[in-house]
């Protein structure tokens, strides 16, 4: 189905509001649509700090449209015929001009579109290659012109964002094919990790259990989680590519010097700067996020191409991902909970990933490091916002890691080191990932969504019957204390791991189980010669089929302290407890990768489906 001549005649019909391409960026006199959705909660008169300087630059802005209804029906039946085994349509996926021709809008009327913003005194940087987007900068008096709001600065935890004060508005003409804004405001995702510095005299030894605790090389969850034997077979992700998303700059020798301690061979990441973004720079609240994220993905899939996507914001950089198809596998750490997404961003979100996985692409997400009060942050002492999932991590079309917690066993660990700075023995039983308490919330993200339905492949064993999207989806380990994932950073790393003063940098979070799984993804890929899309159906499928592809997790809960009144809390801890099957805390548990991917079905042929 080709896009509907939105604008047979577009020129017409603005003319008719009174605007025209001729320099004039005002359109006061000519009727206009309110595109309603388009503010962030944070931006209210509480937090006001008054109006932008007219000339502020507003960068990467992005004007999102809408499907038709006929558009949406045939997009939401292919999505579910790419992973039915038994349709023509299985894993047959689309690129992003065979996107763009079924579900974008027309050629003609994109070029319509820039030149109105052009003739509003826009820079126009690109147009999707979806025909689902179209980037522009300006200033924010050009914006409050052309979108009849008003651009305002607002103070939040200390810190000073910028905001679209009302709701955006489009000339009448444009109605029916907006469906909203995306970067009008700079309030920006949250990276998911939680990070240590452990003293070199507290641990001598970074693999011996002094206090309990050890520390994970990439050896060491090969060696957890099963993936010994698949390298062994040539599956380390040779021929592969993730790209994993971020909004920093990064030093190159930080990953160099993770893989020499690891073990690995050399295998640098590729950065990619979005295009018309200008360079963010080193972003401290970012790095150890991006540093984990580029040496996991790689430490677990070392021959796989690791494309870095930067940017100033981790939704653009996801953006930039899906719409240029640099990848069959995204990787991104950065969530919020749901509530501070306007709907308009919800809308953009679920139909960027629903692109993504048109295009064969699996997208990973990490589901929040506050238990089941996603609102509120793992470092308050007590939650107070109520029960809350993350997103992206929430959106059906996403796969969201959840956290575990090793629970160890008699000999889990040996006393030195390998020649890969591996010491664990095999499996370590998982609890749930909970460090909350002594003024943290610091715990697996897990819950119901409230704003999206329960996809059809959701069912099993243990799955809510609740009517609403339910994560994560799996969990893998998350915590920082027990036992946190060994990294590189701000050239942390001189001596194998170690810092000059013999520390190690130690980290944790559901943001490490979002870069790690993806890698278990691009095997998957690798063994299968082809992308895989949205892996759910298929995860929730072989929970039943092949359940020893999985580690159930019955024990722990993701509970976290609330203030008695606050929303949802009425017993002191608001959370969920494990059990068998599915769980709230940790979906369907931790995996065995060589079961898992032994498991997985892969398409011979057309019309024949093995797992063998």
């Amino acid at each position: 189905m080709k896009k509907r001549g939105v604008f047979t005649s577009l020129f017409a019909a603005l003319a008719a509001a009174s605007i025209t391409f001729c320099g004039i960026t005002s359109y006061a006199q000519g009727r206009t649509f309110v595109v309603r959705g388009n503010v962030h909660r944070f931006a209210n008169a509480g937090n006001d700090r008054g109006r932008a300087a007219p000339a502020f630059r507003m960068e990467h802005m992005t004007m999102l449209f809408k499907s038709t209804d006929g558009q949406q029906a045939e997009l939401n039946a292919l999505l579910k015929q790419q992973q039915d085994p038994r349709s023509p349509n299985y894993h047959q996926w689309l690129s992003p001009e065979g996107f763009a021709n079924r579900f974008g809008l027309g050629q003609d009327d994109v070029n319509k579109v820039i030149v109105w913003l052009k003739a509003q005194g826009f820079t126009v940087e690109e147009a999707a290659r979806s025909r689902g987007s179209v980037t522009f900068s300006g200033s924010a008096l050009q914006v409050e012109t052309a979108f009849r709001t008003s651009i305002h600065e607002y103070g939040v935890d200390g810190k000073i964002y910028y905001a679209n004060a009302t709701d955006p508005s489009v000339p009448a003409a444009l109605a029916n094919i907006v469906l909203g804004f995306r970067s009008l405001n700079n309030f920006r995702l949250k990276p998911k990790v939680l990070k240590r510095i452990i003293d070199a005299d507290a641990a001598p030894q970074f693999t011996s259990p002094i206090s309990g605790n050890n520390y994970l090389s990439p050896n060491d969850f090969a060696t957890i989680y099963d993936l010994s034997s698949l390298y062994a077979m040539g599956l380390d992700g040779s021929g592969q590519t993730i790209a994993v998303v971020g909004q920093t700059d990064i030093q190159l020798s930080d990953i160099e010097a993770f893989r020499s301690a690891s073990g690995l061979p050399a295998n640098d990441p590729q950065v990619i700067l979005v295009s018309g973004m200008s360079d963010p720079g080193v972003s401290e609240a970012d790095l150890v996020e991006a540093d984990l994220d580029l040496e996991w993905s790689g430490g677990i899939a070392p021959k796989a191409q690791i494309l870095y996507v930067n940017s100033g914001d981790a939704l653009v950089s996801l953006q930039y991902a899906i719409d240029q198809n640099l990848a069959p596998v995204v990787s991104i750490s950065y969530g919020d909970c749901e509530q501070n997404f306007s709907a308009g961003e919800r809308a953009s979100l679920l139909a960027l990933a629903q692109q993504a996985n048109a295009q064969g692409i699996t997208i990973l997400g990490s589901s929040g490091d506050s238990g089941a009060a996603d609102c509120d942050f793992s470092r308050a002492a007590i939650a107070t916002h109520g029960l809350a999932v993350d997103l992206p991590a929430s959106l059906p079309y996403v796969t969201g890691i959840g956290g575990s917690e090793f629970h160890e066993v008699t000999a889990s660990w040996s006393s030195t080191n390998n020649a890969s700075n591996g010491s664990a023995l095999g499996y370590i039983p998982e609890i749930v990932w909970n460090d909350a308490g002594g003024g943290s919330l610091a715990a697996g993200g897990g819950g119901r969504s409230i704003y999206f339905s329960k996809p059809s492949w959701q069912t099993g064993s243990g799955v809510p019957n609740d009517s609403a999207r339910d994560v994560p989806d799996l969990s893998l380990n998350a915590s920082a204390n027990h036992d946190g994932y060994l990294i590189c950073s701000a050239g942390s790393c001189v001596n194998g791991y170690r810092s000059p003063s013999g520390n190690l940098t130690v980290v944790g979070g559901t943001s490490a189980g979002a870069p790690s799984f993806a890698a278990v993804v691009a095997l998957i890929n690798q063994r299968a010669g082809s992308r895989q899309g949205d892996i759910n159906p298929v995860l929730y499928a072989l929970a039943a089929s092949a359940p020893a592809a999985f580690h159930d997790i019955t024990s722990g809960d993701n509970q976290v302290p609330c203030r008695m009144g606050t929303v949802d809390c009425t017993t002191g801890s608001i959370g969920y407890s494990a059990g068998p099957g599915y769980d709230l805390a940790t979906g369907l548990g931790s995996v065995d990768v060589s079961v898992m991917v032994a498991s997985w079905p892969v398409k011979k042929r057309r019309g024949q489906i093995t797992s063998q």
